[in-house]
């Protein structure tokens, strides 16, 4: 099945495109001022694998939700989608000026926790959810805060680290 908005893809590698979603992520809530959902895409079938989401704001919501969050389908799980759908954002969050990111995870969620390491977060810490967050990070009792920095963009328009 060709897909007619696969050529609005926002960021593409060779073999990944970001086509944005039509998913508000927004909400008040939330703490989520401003959200950018992407489903990816396998450049050569045409065929979506998963989404990757960033949410702008801060909230103790966000604090347990993290501001990027990803799914990648079963079956096209273990080729590192995530990994890249994350980095491929980054002119994304250099745009919006954002320094840092966090990325949760939940403890025994080894291929997320692996996803993070792979971009060059740093676990920060493994925190307790609280009961009014709960229904928020899908019955997950703990998750892993990870940050990742965002590199600057020098005037040139190159990332200095």
């Amino acid at each position: 099945m060709i897909l007619p908005f696969f050529n609005r893809a926002m960021f593409r590698d060779d073999e990944l495109a970001l086509v944005p979603s039509r998913e508000d992520v927004r909400s008040i809530r939330l703490g989520i001022r401003e959200g950018h959902t992407f489903n990816i895409f396998l450049r050569k079938t045409r065929r979506c694998v998963g989404y990757v989401s960033l949410r702008i704001g801060e909230s103790p919501a966000l604090y347990y939700l993290g501001h990027i969050g990803y799914r990648i389908e079963p079956d096209y799980r273990g080729h590192g989608y995530a990994a890249r759908a994350c980095q491929m954002i980054t002119p994304l969050m250099q745009e919006l000026n954002l320094r840092s990111v966090c990325i949760t995870a939940d403890p025994d969620n080894t291929p997320s926790r692996k996803t993070c390491e792979r971009i060059g977060c740093e676990l920060e810490s493994i925190v307790r959810v609280p009961a009014e967050f709960l229904d928020v990070c899908a019955g997950s009792q703990h998750k892993c805060r990870y940050i990742l920095t965002i590199p600057e963009v020098d005037e040139g328009g190159l990332s200095c680290r």
